[in-house]
């Protein structure tokens, strides 16, 4: 079974949405055989990651920042979108934090890289605009030699 996991924006600006939705599909779908996709469910990339992973047929393996994860939703749509994903996860992985800190978005993102066979990084290649960021994921998953393939439309900003 092949393994890939995800680390990318929670924002993601409408002119590179459909650009990177057709970069997942084309990686998840370019897989073939059996597949098993790790996403901590977050609002933007990792929601996007895991419905389109649904889809290809995956398991998707849910992994859970922290104990009072759900209150890191501000959008009412979100938070269901997550219930939603969490629910039809085959495995749930849950880091010992209880509260949503950066360490703890550290921990679930270095558990995907160390997870996974390779990382799918929805990123516009900028630092990481905190601990745990999805620069500081991508540059861990890169120091343990995986293969990281990127996805993201070239000159667009994010917010």
């Amino acid at each position: 079974m092949k393994r890939i996991g995800v680390t990318g924006h929670r924002s993601i600006p409408g002119e590179a949405l459909g650009h990177v939705e057709r970069g997942l599909r084309a990686v998840l779908a370019g897989q073939g055989g059996p597949l098993e996709a790790f996403s901590s469910l977050a609002e933007g990339a990792d929601q996007l990651f895991a419905d389109i992973a649904l889809e290809c047929g995956a398991d998707l393996t849910a992994v859970i920042p922290s104990g009072d994860y759900e209150d890191g939703f501000a959008d009412a749509g979100a938070l269901a979108h997550y219930r939603w994903l969490r629910h039809r996860a085959t495995q749930e992985v849950r880091m010992d934090f209880a509260r949503s800190t950066d360490e703890a978005y550290y921990a679930a993102g270095t558990y995907i890289a160390d997870s996974c066979d390779r990382l799918v990084a929805v990123w516009d290649g900028l630092p990481a605009r905190g601990h745990g960021g999805t620069g500081e994921i991508v540059a861990y998953a890169r120091a343990l030699g995986k293969p990281v393939t990127v996805v993201w439309r070239e000159g667009v900003a994010r917010d």
